[in-house]
Formats: C-alpha cells, structure tokens, sequence
C-alpha cells in the first residue's frame, strides 16, 4: 500500500494553509476603486473584490480565522478516540456503560440547534470560532470513541494486552505503539481530520449566513473577513451577472483544498 502520494498531498496542501495564515493582514488594503473587480491576470494571484481590496486578503484571513479552532477541534476529538479504544482495550467494564450512555444523549442532539444556541447564548465578548468548534468536537467525540472502541474490541481487548504482555512489552509500548501508533492511527487521524474539515464548513456557513443578512458574524470580528465573504462574492456573480466569476473559482477551490487535506492525511494514515 502506497502512502507516500497521499501523504505528500497532505503536507503539500497543509503547506498551503499555513501559507494563507501567515500572510493574513491585521486589515485589509485601503479602497482602490480604480481595479475595483479586477481580475486574476490584472492583480494576481486572485485578483480584487468590488473596492479593489486583494482577494488574497480576504482568503488569507479566512485561514486565520479557521486554522487554530480546527486544529484544536481535530485535536480532541483524536484525543476522544485514543481514550475509547485505550479504555475498551483495558477491559474496564464499569466505564463502558458510562460512555454509552453518554454517546446515546450527546448522539440524539440536533448539532446545529446546538451551535446556534451556543452562539447565541455566549456573551459578545466571548464570541468568536473557538467556543463553537469546542461545542462541535464535543458533539462529534461519541461517535469517534465507539469507533475506536469496536478497533480495540476486534484486536481482542484486554486479552491482547495482556498477550503482548506475557511476550515482555512495557505498558507504554503497548498502548503508546500497538494499541495508539499501529491500530488506532487510521481512526484518530480520520475522526480528526473530518472534524476539522467540519469546522471550517461551519465558519463558512454560519458567516455566509451573517454576510447575506449583513449581520455581525459569529465567528470573528467584525474587521476580518471570512472565506464566506469570497464565497457570497461567488454567488452574486452567478446570481447576478456581477465581474466576480474569479472569486467564485477561489471559494470553491479553498472548499476543495479543505477536503482534500481531509481525504489526503486520512488515505496517509490507513492501516496496512
């Protein structure tokens, strides 16, 4: 099994983003009416939104807003994963009702009602991306643990912990390299990766949503710009024969970037 393409897509691609984050501009360019809808060729890389202003700004601040909140999403929800399958392969029985019943009521719950309800009961100040991809990896970590769970309960569970260590392994090898490193890989790096992509898919929506009624976002601050702003751009030139085709190619090629850092680092961490 050849894991070398996918894995260089993903570096390639995460590469990419941190690109994008790196060059985000506390704000954006001053009003250039005179390029104002320019396109690619007339200012490159991705040319100009409808005040002149880069729409390599608007893309570069859309990664700041969704990098580290993803990131941090993916993280728990791995986190999750190593602790449902590390749990059912100890054989601790009395937690697995617990997290059962803890999976069958956050299962149940509507996610988005969820986040809208979140996001509209934190306070402004608090406001912001990160409480909402916390909420949405919670939401999400049920799921992960019985997937890891069932990886655990097919190599054996306790029995194959015990097997390894009747041959002399240490508990750190065992859990840390066969049970996490060898077993449980495809399944953390998969569950995180997706989770993230959902992340910023929510930040697009629940911002797209905010631009079309020209409401503050939830997501962040009103003076960046989001990848729905890019998008919303898109959809007025389609919807309305407006000079913006160029930004409806950058939006959908950023959604795809977004997928296929997911597809590319999950086919990376396939089991042999």
């Amino acid at each position: 099994m050849n894991r070398r393409l996918p894995a260089a897509v993903a570096l390639v691609l995460m590469l990419a983003l941190a690109a994008l984050v790196a060059l985000a501009p506390e704000h954006l360019s001053p009003i250039a009416q005179e390029r104002a809808a320019a396109g690619p060729a007339a200012l490159p890389p991705f040319g100009a939104d409808g005040r002149g202003r880069p729409l390599l700004e608007y893309a570069a601040q859309g990664a700041s807003v969704v990098a580290l909140p993803a990131l941090v999403a993916g993280l728990v929800v791995a986190a999750a994963s190593i602790f449902g399958g590390v749990v059912r392969a100890m054989g601790l029985e009395r937690l697995d009702p617990v997290i059962s019943a803890a999976s069958e009521v956050v299962g149940a719950l509507p996610r988005m009602v969820v986040i809208l309800v979140v996001a509209l009961v934190l306070p402004r100040e608090w406001r912001g991306l990160m409480p909402l991809a916390l909420t949405w990896a919670l939401l999400s970590a049920p799921g992960a643990m019985d997937e890891a769970a069932a990886v655990a309960e097919r190599l054996g569970g306790a029995r194959f912990v015990e097997a390894l260590r009747a041959h002399g392994y240490s508990g750190a090898r065992i859990f840390l390299v066969h049970i996490v490193g060898y077993n449980l890989r495809p399944v953390l790096v998969r569950q995180g990766a997706e989770v993230m992509s959902q992340v910023v898919f929510l930040e697009i929506g629940l911002s797209y949503l905010a631009a079309s009624r020209q409401d503050p976002s939830f997501t962040h601050p009103d003076s960046l710009m989001s990848w729905a702003d890019i998008l919303y751009l898109g959809y007025t030139a389609l919807a309305f024969r407006e000079p913006y085709d160029h930004a409806a190619i950058l939006g959908l090629g950023l959604l795809l970037l977004v997928s296929g850092f997911a597809s590319a680092i999950g086919r990376a961490a396939r089991a042999r």
